[in-house]
């Protein structure tokens, strides 16, 4: 044990299986490839069902973050399972060194490992900001650049198989293309030996070309759109499958990549900077960064707009500017400010129906969400938002006859246009 926590040792690298938290199945599947590129066995969890929650709740309290239950659950589940040997088995967890979610569940997951009789097993914190450190992993820039793409990657085939599946012929065709290609893409990651952007700038073209050769029906559907705290926003055991609930009503799904998270949490270091003097040493680092970040965005819109008829991503520079009307762009505490420029992103692009999904109790969404609907309705009166609170308590039922109500609403008023 090494300051007050379990290391991650070069021992362990070698016959240890890292267990990964799912959050967003592509993303992670292809990160997951990254990792066992450099050495690491790793298995992403994809255990769903009310024994996750039942698990969690079981070990630690019942007012805790929702997304922590469900993360604790997931790792206790499959320690219990015997699928796993203990003894050879670790746990990794996101990080973002921000005062919210990602930076305290870690204490909370060895606590409850404590409790559950799995108190040696290793939690390795995954963090670009120094918060621990584990001598068997280390982020290095080869190892970043190789994950860097596989968000890039992610996104697009998450945005593309969602503006294809509501109008897919053949059901179900989206969803196995989008499989098959994260399925390529990790045998790359796993295979080849250096990231050539040329290459991936070609992989992202064929990638257009597949969906845009799905069959799909010349039908208007209601354009839903999903914002809110990072792990309920995007993870399907969080939110009761709420993008496959959308689509089966009748709605076309636009969720924000991964990719602008990244952006807005280095952006917020560079407001550190700006606004508090705070990391000066690190900002020239930050800010090659960011217009790294930014210029690899910009390649993806420009390839979209070129190759199809696809609505592509917004420019993150955009977004920032239209979030600075509503809120100030130094409220940064979890979702903070994106949560707002998010809605604005999507109402602005034709969606105008948007689910704010929260944890019940969940502060920073509680004012950067929830407490934002008036003012951003007051200036856009044809916006359409619901918040959802995901809570271990709550039912599925009553979520679900908000977001019909929401959708009917939607269809209210597309009705009184014509």
């Amino acid at each position: 044990m090494e300051n007050g926590y379990i290391s991650f040792t070069e021992e362990m690298k070698k016959d240890y299986t890292i267990l990964i938290p799912n959050m967003l199945p592509m993303h992670f599947t292809l990160i997951s490839k990254v990792l066992a590129n450099y050495g690491f066995k790793t298995e992403l969890l994809l255990t769903q069902g009310q024994e996750i929650k039942d698990t969690g709740l079981k070990y630690c309290h019942n007012d805790t973050c929702y997304p922590a239950i469900l993360v604790i659950g997931q790792f206790i589940h499959a320690l219990q399972s015997g699928k796993y040997d203990p003894a050879k088995t670790a746990l990794i967890m996101f990080q973002t060194g921000g005062g919210c979610r990602a930076s305290n569940y870690i204490n909370l997951i060895r606590k409850a490992l404590a409790k559950a009789g799995f108190g040696h097993v290793p939690v390795i914190s995954l963090n670009f900001s120094g918060l621990e450190k584990h001598p068997g992993f280390k982020l290095t820039v080869p190892m970043l650049h190789r994950m860097m793409y596989a968000i890039f990657y992610a996104d697009l085939l998450m945005l593309l198989r969602n503006q294809c599946r509501p109008y897919e012929i053949k059901k179900g065709e989206s969803q196995r293309l989008a499989d098959l290609w994260t399925d390529k893409l990790a045998k790359e990651m796993t295979d080849d030996r250096t990231v050539s952007y040329k290459k991936v700038k070609a992989n992202y073209k064929r990638i257009i070309a597949d969906f845009r050769n799905i069959p799909r029906a010349e039908v208007k559907k209601p354009r839903v759109g999903i914002v809110g705290e990072i792990y309920v926003k995007y993870s399907p055991l969080a939110n009761n499958s709420l993008e496959d609930f959308l689509v089966s009503e009748g709605a076309e799904v636009t969720v924000p990549g991964l990719l602008d998270f990244l952006l807005y949490c280095i952006y917020n270091s560079l407001m550190d900077t700006r606004l508090y003097g705070l990391h000066k040493q690190t900002y020239p680092l930050y800010s090659i960064v960011y217009k790294f970040l930014l210029g690899k965005q910009a390649d993806i819109i420009r390839i979209i707009e070129e190759s199809s008829d696809f609505d592509p991503p917004t420019h993150f520079d955009h977004t920032v500017s239209l979030a600075k009307p509503y809120i100030s762009v130094g409220t940064k505490m979890g979702e903070g400010w994106l949560l707002t420029a998010e809605m604005l992103e999507l109402a602005e692009k034709g969606v105008p129906n948007i689910v704010c999904t929260q944890p019940f109790g969940c502060l920073p969404n509680h004012i950067c969400g929830k407490g934002m609907m008036k003012p951003l309705k007051e200036k856009n009166p044809d916006i359409n938002i619901v918040a959802i609170d995901y809570d271990a308590g709550a039912t599925a039922v009553n979520q679900e006859n908000r977001l019909k109500l929401m959708l009917a609403n939607s269809t209210d008023k597309e009705t009184a246009k014509v």
